[in-house]
């Protein structure tokens, strides 16, 4: 076997190897998520998703989930990512502080009983923390989508899926496992199984 194949079977036992952490460790608290982003759309709520870098990707994929569908056809639920209106972004990055950037779209479009799920593979992305801070403030349902210990996010949200590595590109991995997953809770509470 040379270098690059040996490098390949390494990387893909990795993500085996953390996916298994996360199977041992993180179920109840993954159900228990799923279960509550299914209560909020089914009350009339929407979810927000809020990341940067490769979780700002994780955001929209998943929003478009909601809108589009997963595995079924069926009406679209409302689910937004406040990583998508680059006015926004920069206007608020630029007349504020890029710290805003999610807390403005969270004062202007979050409703009680909606939900805000912030992801961030380190834990500790400020605009995400601020958002989540004014999310709770607001009477938002607040999820951490995390990794590491969770950092500085983990202690001020409702529901947390910790993914327990250092390693970013296997907890992107796992967030959109866990993303996946809960969007399959969604349409399961909602049309069935």
């Amino acid at each position: 076997m040379n270098q690059t194949e040996q490098f390949i079977r390494e990387t893909i036992e990795a993500s085996i190897n953390v996916k298994n952490i996360l199977l041992q460790r993180c179920v109840h608290e993954i159900l228990e998520t799923g279960l509550e982003l299914a209560r909020s759309i089914r009350a009339g709520g929407k979810i927000l998703f809020c990341g940067n870098g490769g979780s700002a990707a994780d955001a929209q994929h998943l929003a478009a989930e909601l809108v589009g569908h997963l595995r079924r056809e069926r009406r679209p639920l409302a689910g937004l990512a406040l990583t998508t209106d680059t006015s926004i972004l920069t206007a608020v990055g630029n007349d504020y502080a890029f710290r805003d950037i999610f807390v403005r779209q969270v004062q202007a479009l979050g409703l009680p009983g909606d939900v805000l799920v912030g992801i961030s593979t380190s834990g500790n992305s400020e605009n995400v923390l601020t958002a989540a801070q004014t999310a709770r403030k607001q009477g938002l349902i607040t999820v951490g989508l995390l990794g590491r210990d969770g950092g500085k996010i983990a202690p001020v949200v409702d529901h947390k899926v910790i993914v327990p590595s250092n390693d970013s590109q296997r907890i992107q991995e796992c967030h959109i496992l866990t993303g996946h997953i809960w969007m399959e809770i969604i349409e399961q509470e909602l049309f069935g199984r």
